[in-house]
């Protein structure tokens, strides 16, 4: 919402009634509302609680295609920012959105910052974020990259591959799990050894819920799948918690024509040469006509 002309009269009459509200939508659809009003606000859907300990520095803001950035300061509280949260990354490039807010006419405000948590650091019970804005996305490299392996992540809008279909994910029960990092399953017998190798693990309910994790390694044997992570889930899992795992890719040709037949989809360039050809010179002896260097 704009700056209304209704709201543009009460910021100049001289006597105004303001306060500043954030929203934060964090990575797994969990949204929380602060303001440092005295009384809970709610507006757009949203409840913005009281004294939650939440403020704001100054933002910065340019024309052009700087960066607006600001900080968001606040108390450690199991009503509202955890520590355990921040620590599992739930807060870890969260979306924000800050308003200027006539608090006795909630309908008339103004978006004064939207844009997204960067580096999150906390001490002291209390917390430290760095508020990023939209033109952070323009520094960001754009464009595609020459390499043999696909550019693609499996399962996005480049690759085409549906995840949901038969044989590519599965939702089971967690059976064993150490250090957060080291599971075991017997439920997964029908998928081949190292299916689910350099795929992803989403965590669906438990204290863990909605963290996601990648795959290192996936030995079959004996009728059970053991998955090691590349890095422990900073949320603990109990057996009995239920996960989605999804089939890995190497980002290789073969593997796309041969395990996810989407060759027509394949976002890399196998056939380019390789740093041995592009190092090479001409000799005086040998044949010199473009071909293969291994004979």
């Amino acid at each position: 919402m704009g700056l209304t002309d209704q709201f543009r009269a009460h910021l100049a009459s001289g006597v105004t009634t303001l306060c500043r509200c954030w929203a934060v939508t964090r990575s797994d659809g969990t949204v929380l509302g602060f303001t440092d009003h005295d009384v809970d606000l709610t507006f757009e859907g949203i409840s913005f609680a009281a004294d939650s300990g939440m403020a704001a520095r100054s933002l910065e803001q340019t024309t052009g295609l700087a960066v607006d950035n600001t900080e968001a300061l606040g108390v450690l509280s199991a009503a509202a920012v955890t520590e355990a949260d921040i620590r599992a990354g739930r807060y870890d490039g969260a979306r924000v959105k800050a308003w200027l807010v006539n608090w006795a006419e909630v309908d008339q405000r103004m978006v004064l910052f939207a844009g997204t948590i960067g580096e999150i650091q906390r001490a002291g019970g209390a917390f430290q974020a760095e508020l990023r804005g939209l033109s952070e996305a323009l520094n960001q490299p754009q464009g595609r990259v020459y390499q043999k392996g696909c550019a693609a992540v499996l399962g996005d809008a480049a690759c085409g591959v549906d995840l949901d279909a038969p044989g590519y994910s599965a939702v089971v029960p967690v059976e064993t799990v150490s250090g957060g990092k080291f599971f075991t399953f017997s439920s997964l017998g029908g998928f081949a050894d190292r299916w689910f190798e350099k795929g992803r693990l989403r965590v669906e309910d438990g204290a863990a819920r909605g963290l996601v994790a990648l795959v290192k390694n996936d030995r079959f044997s004996d009728g059970v799948h053991e998955i090691e992570l590349w890095e422990a889930l900073p949320a603990q899992v109990a057996p009995g918690d239920t996960v989605r795992i999804e089939a890995g890719c190497d980002r290789r040709l073969r593997t796309c024509r041969l395990k996810f037949a989407n060759t027509v989809n394949f976002r890399g360039f196998p056939a380019i040469p390789g740093e041995d050809w592009l190092m090479s010179v001409p000799r005086r002896d040998g044949l010199n006509d473009g071909g293969s260097l291994n004979g």
